[in-house]
């Protein structure tokens, strides 16, 4: 979808290029990630539900490959990667989390990538 912050909202919908993920394409890249990134555990806190009067499940990402989430989507798209596209390598601009994740991704599948990120990007993500 396009950001655009003028756009009027009824009209985003028709900006999608690619249909939306179905639950066989959910499952589909479970089944890529399998032995490629942590399965990582939700974690319930009984003090926490008691505070909230519900139940409260937390998803530790931090524990997955470079600390996110991100990992998972970046490694599905990279691992369907045919061989020309992988040979060219791929590019992505963040300064943060996605470009971790891409670099990461790429790396255990062997395809060259270049992290571009913004000049005032903080000095941690740039070490990272």
């Amino acid at each position: 979808m396009i950001n655009e912050p003028h756009a009027n909202k009824k009209d985003c919908n028709l900006r999608i290029k690619e249909p939306l993920p179905t639950f066989a394409d959910v499952c589909a890249a479970e089944r890529r990630l399998v032995g490629n990134s942590i399965k990582t555990p939700l974690i319930e806190s009984q003090s926490l539900n008691k505070q909230i009067g519900g139940r409260l499940l937390v998803k530790a990402e931090p524990l997955q490959i470079t600390g996110s989430f991100k990992f998972r989507g970046a490694f599905n798209r990279l691992v369907q990667l045919d061989s020309i596209a992988r040979a060219r390598g791929v590019v992505a601009y963040s300064s943060g989390n996605y470009g971790h994740a891409v670099a990461a991704a790429a790396n255990l599948l062997d395809i060259s990538s270049t992290i571009v990120m913004p000049q005032d990007a903080p000095q941690i993500n740039i070490l990272g």
